[in-house]
């Protein structure tokens, strides 16, 4: 069985025994997250598509850790006019271990 479910803005593809990487939620490791925002149940019979959500599903995990992404580089240049700029960036990550999916 698995799930989409959506979180931070994305939209996941899950299923049991999963690691996914979402935007910072809080917690530390070895909290219980719960998912209630369900888009799409597929199991051995026919999927379940919510119309934007299926009531009464949830998925939940645990919290693995509390990391940062690799660093993203921006480097703009113009050219001629002796002007460049580089910043970088990381983005704060969850790393979430899915343990069941409840329809």
């Amino acid at each position: 069985m698995f799930a989409v479910i959506r979180t931070g803005g994305k939209q996941y593809s899950v299923a049991a025994g999963d690691t996914i990487n979402v935007m910072a939620l809080q917690g530390a490791p070895g909290d219980k997250v719960t998912f209630d925002e369900v888009l799409l149940l597929s199991g051995d019979d026919a999927p379940k598509v919510g119309a934007p959500l299926i009531a009464g599903a949830s998925v939940t995990g645990e919290i693995a850790a509390q990391q940062r992404s690799a660093k993203t580089l921006s480097f703009k240049k113009r050219r001629r006019q002796n002007s460049k700029r580089k910043r970088g960036h990381r983005q704060d990550l969850t790393v979430i271990r899915i343990t069941s999916i409840e329809a």
